[in-house]
């Protein structure tokens, strides 16, 4: 059985408040992801001086899986799932682990900023339009108008960013696009998970199967491996607990009853939180279009938010 939206009046039932507050919840559990990821960047680049990027996604993701290997251990709930859908769990992991992050980082890598920025808020209608098509969501105007806004948004924060691309400009937004298809894959794939299993089992079977996935493209800078500082130690247990755990768990919890548009259109919030963390750790300052640029996003985010209040029940065709 599935839920889907409808405008007929003969098959629709009240909302439930029990299933607001699971809305609420997932909604949340969103949120609080974007807050974790948008702390990330900072920290990569970072890290990024003395580790090449591929092999802090193995080394993140390495210690990410042992950290969920042992909670899957310690769990009550022995419920694990079947072969084949261990398989579309790892394979879900290898896209929104794997291929992404190594996208994001080349594309962050070569475009500017401010492209990389505007790129990834334009992943909610890349998700959107995947969706449609999939018959896994159906097209609603103020959703998509709320995307567009929350994009705008985005503009006003990072407008005032500067830097050259330089020749590989144009490839780095390339990537990033293509990241942004990788991502909106992986929610649907993700979605389509039929276990039953709980968050911290799905997440460690994406994770485990995506830190497989670094450790392969690692190898290929072996030549640059050296013995990290313990600064950076740190700060890939950061990335490793927070980033790829707790934040891959609330992401999980809140993709079950959201729309995969829905959950990426919410991370848009994370420009508006890196503004946040800037003027907390680094003691920066906000302009008036940066304050402007991310109530615009809130009320985008709000708007791509936009569910009908009534729903009904149909099978699976």
């Amino acid at each position: 059985m599935s839920i889907v939206e409808s405008t007929e009046p003969a098959t629709t039932v009240p909302e439930s408040s029990t299933d607001r507050r699971r809305l609420g919840l997932s909604v949340a559990a969103i949120l609080a992801a974007a807050l974790i990821w948008s702390s990330s960047f900072a920290v990569t680049k970072v890290t990024l001086a003395e580790i090449p990027p591929m092999t802090i996604g193995a080394m993140r993701f390495v210690l990410a899986a042992v950290v969920l290997g042992l909670m899957v251990r310690t769990r009550r709930d022995k419920r694990l799932p079947s072969p084949r859908q261990r398989l579309l769990i790892g394979f879900a992991g290898l896209l929104g682990i794997t291929v992404y992050f190594a996208l994001e980082n080349v594309g962050v890598d070569w475009a500017t900023a401010s492209d990389a920025t505007l790129i990834v808020a334009s992943y909610p209608i890349i998700t959107l339009v995947l969706e449609i098509p999939c018959g896994r969501a159906r097209f609603s105007v103020v959703r998509f108008v709320g995307m567009l806004v929350a994009v705008a948004g985005v503009w006003l924060v990072v407008r005032g960013q500067t830097g050259s691309g330089g020749e590989h400009h144009l490839w780095g937004d390339l990537i990033l696009i293509a990241g942004g298809v990788i991502w909106a894959v992986y929610n649907l794939v993700a979605q389509r998970d039929d276990s039953g299993a709980s968050p911290i089992v799905i997440t460690y079977y994406q994770t485990l199967a995506g830190a497989g996935g670094f450790v392969l493209l690692s190898l290929f800078e072996a030549d640059r491996w050296s013995v990290p500082s313990g600064g950076n130690l740190v700060r890939i247990g950061f990335l490793a607990a927070l980033c790829s755990v707790v934040a891959f768990l609330l992401y999980n919890y809140g993709l079950r009853r959201l729309e995969p548009s829905v959950a990426v259109n919410l991370l848009n919030i994370v420009p508006v939180a890196g503004l946040g963390w800037a003027v907390l750790l680094a003691g920066e300052t906000l302009g008036l279009p940066q304050v402007l640029g991310g109530a615009v996003v809130i009320v985008g985010v709000t708007l791509g938010s936009y569910r009908k209040s009534n729903t009904h029940v149909a099978k699976d065709g």
